[in-house]
Parts: C-alpha cells; structure tokens; sequence
C-alpha cells in the first residue's frame, strides 16, 4: 500500500515520501515505528484534493511513495547510517524528500545527508520540545538531542526553532542567548532568502494534545492544526529541499484521529510546496 494519490512509479516525480520505522531512543511512550504504515492505511481516508492550496496531489502533483526503509531492530548506529545513506541516494538526485517517522532521532541523519548536498542549508524546527540536551539519560543520540546533534555541523544562526513551549532551563537560555528561537514564522522569513536551502523537520507533538494526542511526549499548550498550516503556507515561496513529519505513535491513539491529522498534513505540506 501507498499513500493515497502517489504514482506507481518514481520516474517524473519531484517528491519522494520515504518510511523511517525507528523508536529505539523513545523515552516515554513508544510504537512511533508502526506509523508511516499506519499513514499510509489512515490515508484513504482523505481525500487528493486540498481545497487550501487547489491542488489535487494525485492529478497536479507527481509524487512517489517509496515505501519503508528496512532498519535493524536494536541498533541506533546501525540504524541511523542507514538512513543518512538512502536519503543521500534521493538529494543526489534531485529529489524533494519527504521522510515520515518514526522518533525524532530520525531527522537527524535526514538533516545530514540533506546539508551534504546544500551546504547552505537552513533547518526549521517546528516543535512542543527544544531538543537541545547535549545528553539525555546518559545517550548523546536521542530524539531529546537531536537539535542539539544538527548544531554539531550547522551554525546556530542557521537553525530557526517555532512554537517551542517545553525544555531544561539550560535549553531555554540557549535559544535566548543564540537567537534560534523565533516569535513567529516572519522572523524565520526575514533571516532566510528566498533561494536559500530549507528543510523542515516537524514534530507533530507542537500540535495541542487535544488534537493530537497519539504521540510519545504530549505536551499541553499546543498550536491547532490551522495554525501550523497557516504558517506552513508562508514558506511557500522558500526553496524547500526536504521536509519530516516525526512522532506519530498511531496506537496511542485508538480513534485514529492522530494518523488522519498526520495524513492531512502531509497533503497540505505538498500543496506548500507545489505553491511555490
């Protein structure tokens, strides 16, 4: 199965969706790994057209959904390395990749293997969590480092962070004093040219819980789903190059309103593209 509207094969396509099946650092609630299939099911439950952006991605939009990723249960490494090389293999390429976790960790070899070909990359974070610890629990590598982990290669007046509302006091001052955290989405605007590289990583928990309770660290206090779409839409004339939707755990979540949240937004997310 592949999600709703994509061709049958990658020939034409400018937008690749990939599935990253791994939670093995999930520190509070798991299962994250069960969601791009679940995505995928819950995804003929909406429909091709996106009345927001007038497109329907399966007549106006050539994608192609290339299925999961086949990762070793048990090995962060192992895992990580094989994600950062197939992601590699779709930005040489050309491609516009759009992975689908899967925990957090996961953007991190997303982000290194896009930056390997758009050395001046800039990421937007969008998330409930700083993901600013320098460790957690003792591991450098998690998907409470993983912010964190991007700066060990990419200077922090690249990293653009929105809607954070939970973290360490030491996480806080990080933003405050390196100024990686924005007010609002025009801040992001007026620090990144339009032709400048851009990947958005989104962590689907800067979502309220009360829209989006099927994730692993729900945090009250969230945004609603069209505010995220509304500022989503203001990038739309940014050279967006790859973009994450991370931390669905669909089991969470028994009415599925979760996943088909996660589905919508993925559609969404290619009529911003399409706009530009």
């Amino acid at each position: 199965m592949r999600f709703i509207g994509s061709k049958e094969n990658i020939e034409g396509c400018s937008i690749v969706l990939r599935g990253y099946p791994f939670d093995g650092t999930a520190s509070f609630k798991s299962g994250q790994r069960f969601a791009p299939s679940n995505i995928r099911l819950n995804s003929e439950g909406i429909e091709t057209y996106s009345p927001n952006f007038n497109i329907d991605i399966e007549e106006d939009i050539n994608f192609y959904d290339a299925k999961d990723l086949s990762l070793p249960f048990g090995n962060t490494t192992k895992s990580l390395e094989l994600i950062e090389k197939d992601a590699l293999n779709f930005f040489k390429e050309g491609y516009i990749l759009f992975g689908i976790g899967g925990e957090h960790l996961v953007s991190l070899p997303l982000i290194r293997a896009c930056h390997s070909i758009y050395k001046e990359l800039n990421v937007v974070h969008i998330d409930a969590h700083a993901d600013l610890r320098e460790e957690y629990l003792g591991e450098k590598l998690s998907h409470a480092t993983v912010i964190r982990r991007v700066l060990d290669f990419l200077p922090h007046k690249k990293i653009h962070q929105l809607f954070i509302r939970s973290g360490t006091g030491e996480e806080f001052k990080f933003m405050r004093e390196k100024g990686t955290l924005k007010a609002t989405p025009d801040e992001v605007l007026k620090d990144i040219g339009e032709n400048t590289p851009v990947y958005i990583t989104i962590d689907m928990d800067v979502l309220d819980p009360s829209v989006f309770p099927g994730t692993g660290t729900p945090e009250p206090g969230g945004i609603d789903f069209n505010t995220l779409i509304d500022t989503l839409s203001l990038f739309k004339n940014l050279n967006v190059v790859g973009m994450d939707f991370m931390e669905l755990s669909p089991d969470i979540d028994n009415t599925e309103i979760s996943s088909i949240t996660a589905c919508k937004l993925i559609r969404e997310c290619m009529g911003v593209i399409h706009g530009k």
